[in-house]
């Protein structure tokens, strides 16, 4: 057992992965998943101190990983964090799109235009960019995976504000047409649907009594929000040879949530 608390394996052997938003929260955790089954990962992210922090922790655990700070919804920025990507890597054959952000469950009428483009720009442009820029890396290295951070928030409402709720159904859609266009090139495309999950992002909305969103946690059948390790070994699942038979699928993950 590592430090990180996973068993130390070899189900991402000579894998060559990117997990954006890979420095904190799900993202961070599926990074060192990764990491200690073997793949060389590259965390993208823009936080650049919590990017060197957690490429030392995972080089300290006995894993392989390096950084690149990127603004996901910047198609140049992007494009950049790419190529330096596959100079370090010489390929990427793993794609996590993880990064996101929330809109403090503002309404249509509470939202300008600023906020929905910043979100949307994030969670669904930013999922776009990412695996256009990617792709020909992985269809030149002959397939690999694609794992999408969606939500619960992608199939039902009450679980973030309109931006955040429509970016979020749009990741399934693009999830579902990637499947499809590259099933055939044995490119892999799934996502996850997490519930409530214990981040640095989320942990001010679970201890707000006010917001309807904690008051579903509670009435959800397993009672307790995740750990972002949990969601981790959902990803490891898709992103390993495991799932080599599912493609466009949306993995649940929100404690029985959305089944009530």
């Amino acid at each position: 057992m590592s430090e990180t608390g996973f068993v130390q394996g070899t189900r991402l052997a000579n894998r060559k992965a990117v997990v954006t938003g890979g420095a904190s929260g799900i993202g961070r955790a599926s990074a060192l998943r990764f990491a200690m089954e073997g793949a060389r990962v590259v965390i993208w992210d823009l936080n650049k101190e919590r990017i060197d922090e957690t490429v030392e922790f995972i080089r300290n655990s006995g894993g392989d990983a390096a950084g690149v700070q990127v603004d996901i919804s910047d198609t140049a920025s992007v494009e950049a964090a790419a190529e330096e990507s596959i100079r370090i890597l010489g390929e990427v054959t793993v794609i996590m799109n993880n990064a996101g952000i929330l809109d403090g469950y503002a309404t249509a009428l509470e939202t300008d235009d600023a906020l929905w483009d910043k979100v949307v720009g994030v969670n669904l442009k930013g999922m776009f960019l990412v695996s256009r820029a990617l792709l020909p890396s992985m269809l030149a290295a002959g397939g690999g995976a694609i794992v999408n951070t969606a939500s619960v928030s992608a199939l039902i409402a009450g679980g973030g504000g309109i931006a955040y709720t429509t970016s979020k159904h749009g990741v399934i859609g693009f999830t579902k047409q990637m499947a499809f266009d590259y099933a055939h090139q044995n490119v892999r495309v799934n996502a996850i649907a997490p519930g409530a999950v214990e981040t640095e992002m989320t942990k001010d909305i679970l201890n707000n009594e006010e917001l309807p969103v904690v008051e579903a946690l509670r009435k959800a059948p397993a009672g307790r929000h995740a750990q972002p390790s949990e969601l981790a070994n959902v990803a490891l699942f898709l992103a390993s040879d495991e799932a080599s038979f599912v493609h466009g699928a949306v993995y649940m993950a929100d404690g029985g949530w959305t089944i009530q």
